[in-house]
C-alpha cells in the first residue's frame, strides 16, 4: 500500500484526532493476513501532539513506519482565532474586501445578525497602487516602492505570515508573484492567491489566501515536532478532499487539511461499504464532540463552497454536514425552562460525567448511561469502568432546573435522559436530510454506515425516522477515520478560472487543461507515486449565461448534456435553448495506493448464543425491559439477532430497538434491518 518502496519490516499507522479521543489503526504491509491493530487515547486539547506522541510510545519499533495523519491543527486555529500573527496585502481600493464580504444573510429573519470579524482587523490590511484587469493586461503598473513601508509595519507589529491577494491576479500573476517572492526574502510566511486558488470571486479568493496563511504556520510547527520525535519513514497528511499529499507539501498548504479528519471518516467507510456490496451510502460519524454526514453515490462528492468558523474557502473539499451533536454534548436548559443539547461539548477534558474526570454537566453519554444502553463495565473493552451514580446525580441536579414530569414507568433521571437522546437524534436527522434531501437523493434508497464511538447507539433510531432500510455498523466503526487515512489515495486538485462560451471546441478546452495536467504529473512524481498508478481526470465548471453559481461537468464531448441533466437532477428544471459559458477548468490527479487488507471468515450458524453475555435491564420507548447483551467480539458470520438488543464491541456499542434485525456478514459488519417502528 505504498507509494515508494517498502521493506519488509513497514508498518502503516493511520492516526485521526477527535475531539475526546485520539484513534490508531496500525497495519503491516508486509504481510497483510496480519490482523490490523485499533485503539484510542484521549486527546489532549491542549497540545493535540502529546495524545499521538503517547499513542505511538505504545507500538512496537519497525525501521519502516509510515505514517497517515488526519489533524485537527489548522481547524482548531481558525475555531479558536489562534493562528499566526497575519497580514493582508491587496490592490488599492481593495482593503474591506474581507468586512464587505457578500452581505448574505445567514438567517433571513434575523434582525441582528452576528458576522464573525475577519481572521485580520482592519490595520493588518494593507493597499498596494497597482491594477491588472480582466484580461490580464496591466493599466497601473506595481509601485513597488509602497512595499517599503508596509514592510516597517510588518516588523513593529511582529507579523509572521502574509496574504497576498491581488485583482485579477488569476489571469495575469506578475504583480502577486513579485510581492510574494520580495516577502520571502525578508523572512516572512506568505500565502499568493494565484498559488492556492488561481479562480475568479476575489472575495472567496481572498478569503482562502488568508484562512492558508492563517493556519499553515501553525501546521507547519506541529509536523515539525511530530517528524523531529518520530522519524516516520513517510509522513502524509489527508486532504479535505478525501486524499493524502506528503507533509513537505502539506505544511505550505495548511487550507488544504481543515476537514481532513471527517474526510477520512468518508474515506473509510466508502472503502468498507464498497467491500460489502453497498455503493449509494449516507456515512453517518458520531464522535464525542460533534457528528459529520456524508452522501456517497459510488464516487465521494467534493464541493468547493465550504466554509469554516464564518471563512469561505474555495479549495476541494468532501461535502460534509457537521452538527454540534456528539456524545459528550452538554445539556443545558434555556431560559424558558426548555431542554437543550448541544453544541457545547465536554470534550475529552474533563468529558461525561461517567468518565469521573471532573465533568458536572450531563451529557448523552451520561444519558446512554443512565438509560442503560451503555454497559458501565464494557466500555473501551472494559478497561474503562463508567461511573453510573455520578451521572445519575448530575441528572438530578438538572432536573431541579426544569418542571418535568416523568413518564409513566420512567423516574425523573431516565425521562430526561430519553428526552436528551431523542433531542440529539433531531439534529443528526436534520443533518441527514440536509445532505440527502436538499441535494436532490432519497434517504430511503441509501444505506446508513454508522461509525465514531457512539454512531451505534443512535443509527438505528435515525434509520428509522428516515425510511432508510438499512444500516451498517463496522466493526471497526469507532476507529473508522483512522482506517481511512490508511485507505486514501494521494490526490490532488487543481483549478483555473477562463471564462469561455459554451460553444468553444474541444481542443482548445482540452488546451487550457494541459498546464494543469503537466502540474499534476510533477507532483504525483513528487509524492513518488508510480506512474501506473496514475489517473488523472478533467471537469468544468459550467453555468448559464448570467448565472452566478456553477455545476463541475466532466470535461467531455457530451459536457453540454451532462450540463443540463445534473442541473435538473440538483434544481429541479434545466434550460436547454439558454446558452452556457464554462467558468474555470479542473485537474484531478490521483495515485492509487493499496489499502489495507481485510480479513473474511466464512458464514455459520444463525445462533448467537455462544456471544451472549447477560439480560439487563435497559430504558426503551415503551418503558423498562430486559434485554440481552452480546459480546462484538464474539459474534461470528452468521450469526443473526433480533431486537431489542445490545451490542457492546471493544470501542462502541450498538442499540437495537425492539423492530430491528442484525446479522453478521463475512467481513464481521453488523448489517441491520431496521423495522418500520419500535411501537
Amino acid at each position: 500500500m505504498s507509494t515508494s518502496g517498502q521493506s519488509s519490516q513497514n508498518v502503516w499507522v493511520g492516526i485521526d484526532i477527535g475531539g475526546t479521543f485520539t484513534d490508531f489503526v496500525v497495519c503491516s504491509s508486509s504481510d497483510q493476513s496480519l490482523p490490523l491493530q485499533r485503539f484510542k487515547i484521549l486527546s489532549t486539547p491542549a497540545d493535540p501532539a502529546e495524545a499521538v506522541l503517547q499513542g505511538l510510545a505504545r507500538l512496537s519499533h519497525h525501521p519502516g513506519r509510515h505514517i497517515v495523519h488526519g489533524s485537527t491543527v489548522a481547524t482548531n486555529a481558525i475555531l479558536e482565532r489562534k493562528g499566526a500573527r497575519t497580514a493582508l496585502i491587496t490592490t488599492k481600493g481593495f482593503r474591506d474586501v474581507l468586512l464587505i464580504g457578500r452581505q448574505n444573510r445567514p438567517d433571513l429573519y434575523d434582525l441582528f445578525p452576528v458576522i464573525p470579524p475577519p481572521l485580520v482587523p482592519r490595520e493588518w490590511s494593507f493597499e498596494i497602487l497597482e491594477r491588472v484587469d480582466c484580461e490580464g493586461n496591466i493599466l497601473t503598473p506595481l509601485q513597488e516602492q509602497d512595499l517599503v513601508s508596509i514592510l516597517e509595519m510588518f516588523r513593529r507589529e511582529a507579523i509572521q505570515s502574509v496574504a497576498v491577494s491581488f485583482l485579477f491576479s488569476f489571469v495575469n500573476p506578475a504583480h502577486e508573484q513579485w510581492v510574494t517572492a520580495r516577502l520571502r526574502d525578508e523572512g516572512f510566511f506568505v500565502t499568493g492567491s494565484s498559488e492556492i486558488l488561481p479562480e475568479f470571486r476575489e472575495y472567496e479568493r481572498t478569503s482562502t489566501t488568508l484562512v492558508n496563511a492563517y493556519v499553515s504556520p501553525v501546521l507547519d510547527a506541529y509536523l515539525g515536532r511530530l517528524e523531529r520525535e518520530i522519524k516516520p519513514t513517510e509522513f502524509h497528511i489527508v486532504q479535505s478532499n478525501g486524499g493524502r499529499i506528503s507533509v513537505a507539501q502539506a505544511r505550505g498548504h495548511g487550507v488544504r487539511s481543515i476537514l481532513s479528519g471527517p474526510a477520512g471518516g468518508v474515506v473509510g467507510a466508502r472503502y468498507l461499504a464498497g467491500l460489502a456490496g453497498f455503493t449509494r451510502i449516507l456515512t453517518y460519524d458520531m464522535g464525542g464532540t460533534s457528528t459529520d454526514v456524508a452522501l456517497v453515490n459510488e464516487t465521494i462528492h467534493v464541493t468547493t463552497e465550504a466554509k469554516v468558523g464564518g471563512n469561505p474557502i474555495r479549495v476541494p473539499v468532501i461535502d460534509i454536514h457537521t452538527v454540534g451533536a456528539g456524545g459528550g454534548s452538554l445539556a443545558t436548559v434555556d431560559a424558558g425552562g426548555n431542554l437543550r443539547v448541544g453544541p457545547q461539548s465536554a470534550r475529552a477534558q474533563p468529558g461525561p460525567v461517567c468518565y469521573g474526570r471532573g465533568g458536572t454537566i450531563p451529557t448523552v453519554t451520561d444519558a446512554h448511561v443512565v438509560l442503560g444502553r451503555l454497559p458501565t463495565d464494557g466500555f473501551l473493552g472494559g478497561r474503562m469502568r463508567l461511573n453510573v451514580e455520578a451521572a445519575q446525580q448530575a441528572f438530578d441536579e438538572l432536573s431541579q432546573q426544569m418542571v418535568l414530569t416523568p413518564r409513566s414507568g420512567l423516574d425523573i433521571r431516565q425521562t430526561l435522559a430519553l428526552g436528551m437522546i431523542q433531542i440529539a437524534n433531531v439534529h443528526m436527522e436534520r443533518a441527514l436530510r440536509v445532505i440527502s434531501l436538499e441535494r436532490g437523493e432519497d434517504p430511503r434508497e441509501t444505506v446508513l454506515v454508522a461509525f465514531g464511538g457512539a454512531g451505534g447507539l443512535h443509527a438505528c433510531d435515525l434509520a428509522r425516522a428516515l425510511g432508510i432500510p438499512h444500516v451498517m455498523v463496522s466493526p471497526m466503526a469507532a476507529t473508522l477515520s483512522a482506517l481511512g487515512m490508511l485507505a486514501a489515495d494521494v490526490q490532488l486538485d487543481y483549478v483555473q478560472t477562463v471564462m469561455l462560451p459554451g460553444s468553444t471546441p474541444m481542443e482548445i478546452l482540452e488546451q487550457s487543461t494541459l498546464p494543469l495536467v503537466d502540474q499534476g504529473q510533477e507532483d504525483l512524481h513528487r509524492e513518488g507515486v508510480d506512474p501506473d498508478q496514475w489517473v488523472l481526470s478533467r471537469t468544468v465548471d459550467v453555468r448559464y449565461v448570467g448565472q452566478s453559481f456553477d455545476l463541475a461537468v466532466p470535461l467531455t464531448s457530451k459536457f453540454h448534456e451532462e450540463f443540463h441533466r445534473i442541473h435538473h437532477a440538483r434544481y429541479g428544471y434545466s434550460q436547454t435553448e439558454t446558452p452556457i459559458e464554462i467558468v474555470n477548468v479542473r485537474v484531478r490527479a490521483v495515485g492509487h495506493v493499496t489499502p489495507p487488507t481485510i480479513p473474511t471468515r466464512p458464514l455459520g450458524a444463525a445462533d448467537p448464543t455462544v456471544a451472549k453475555w447477560e439480560d439487563r435491564p435497559v430504558v426503551l420507548p415503551q418503558g423498562m425491559q430486559a434485554v440481552p447483551h452480546y459480546w462484538g467480539t464474539r459474534l461470528c458470520p452468521g450469526h443473526e439477532i433480533n431486537g431489542p438488543a445490545i451490542l457492546v464491541l471493544d470501542d462502541t456499542t450498538v442499540y437495537l430497538g425492539p423492530t430491528d434485525h442484525a446479522a453478521i456478514d463475512t467481513y464481521s459488519n453488523i448489517l441491520i434491518k431496521v423495522g418500520a417502528t419500535d411501537g
